[in-house]
């Protein structure tokens, strides 16, 4: 039976999320049909799901396919107009949905659209993940509206307004169904991270819209599944960012992009070293290796359209943020 909108929620041992946030969602989605998917949990979440919400339909993996796996395997099973793919650890308001959808109705070229993503322990402040929507510099270096690197700015107002973004956060993103499945959804060989940067960067290679819509607001907890400074979030992060820019960058711009990144790379590692975490490093050099192994196989995924460089933000916001202690979106 097909609607009009799905709210997916991707879980992996997350029953204390779940029995704090979907209140919540329940609340606030009314007009949705929600489905919790479960990456193959060990904990109680399917047992207090069936209990607690006999309302709400259950997706059970038969492994952990990770997020953008395990989406792709879900997804393929709910027949909807849109879908809301949002993290557990996110506590939705009032209209948050009616907003996403009533903006997706202003024009058939828009593809995805992220609300504003407030921190949920400090509520005043945007989320690390997301902010007001997502940017991306000329050498794979993701930033937000309201985060740039580690600095997060107060929410006074200043991203009031709906506009065009490079990528929408994974902690709440709705989507166009038939624009997900026609592009092939995520690149489920990024197990987890960067996975929505690249399936944006590819919606808009395709010629459509990725936007902001300042009317929805939902506010994230974050690290929920996985702390920043986790050596496997760190191998996650390198890795695929590299792979999305083999994929992605028109041919003349390869070669010297990844270059310049690799260089960058090299930084980041030294930092590593004087910070004394060897197993970030480590992670760094297995992502390295790892970005070489399947550069054979990504050579089969790159794309053939190549609109989205356009959209890029043609600078460095290591330059930026780093030496030129630009610390706020305004500033650049």
């Amino acid at each position: 039976m097909s609607f009009k909108t799905a709210v997916v929620i991707l879980n992996f041992n997350g029953k204390d999320f779940l029995q704090k946030f979907l209140p919540s969602v329940v609340k606030f989605s009314d007009s949705a049909k929600i489905f919790v998917v479960d990456n193959f949990s060990t904990d109680l979440s399917i047992p207090f799901l069936e209990t607690s919400y006999p309302q709400i339909q259950i997706i059970k993996l038969s492994q952990n396919f990770g997020f953008a796996g395990g989406y792709n395997e879900a997804l393929k099973q709910i027949d909807s107009e849109y879908y809301v793919l949002l993290n557990s650890d996110v506590e939705v308001t009032n209209n948050w949905l009616h907003s996403l959808e009533l903006l997706a109705k202003t024009d058939t070229q828009i593809a995805a659209i992220q609300p504003k993503i407030l921190d949920f322990n400090r509520k005043e402040y945007f989320e690390y993940a997301g902010a007001a929507g997502g940017f991306l510099d000329i050498f794979g270096y993701p930033f937000c509206k309201g985060r740039i690197f580690e600095t997060l700015e107060k929410d006074l107002g200043q991203f009031e307004e709906e506009y065009p973004i490079f990528w929408a956060s994974g902690a709440c993103l709705f989507v166009k169904s038939s624009i997900f499945h026609g592009i092939g959804g995520f690149d489920d060989s990024f197990f987890a991270h960067m996975e929505e940067i690249d399936l944006c960067w590819r919606i808009q290679n395709h010629g459509f819209k990725v936007m902001y819509c300042p009317k929805s607001s939902v506010y994230h907890v974050g690290g929920g599944t996985l702390n920043k400074s986790h050596p496997f979030k760190t191998f996650l992060n390198y890795r695929n960012n590299l792979s999305m820019l083999f994929k992605n960058l028109p041919f003349k711009f390869l070669i010297p992009i990844l270059f310049f990144r690799l260089i960058l790379d090299g930084v980041s590692a030294i930092k590593f070293i004087k910070e004394g975490s060897f197993v970030n490093l480590l992670a760094i050099l297995k992502a390295h290796f790892h970005f070489y192994w399947l550069i054979p196989k990504l050579s089969t995924k790159r794309s053939t359209k190549f609109l989205g460089f356009n959209n890029l933000y043609k600078k460095s916001i290591v330059w930026k943020y780093f030496i030129r202690n630009k610390k706020e979106f305004k500033e650049l």
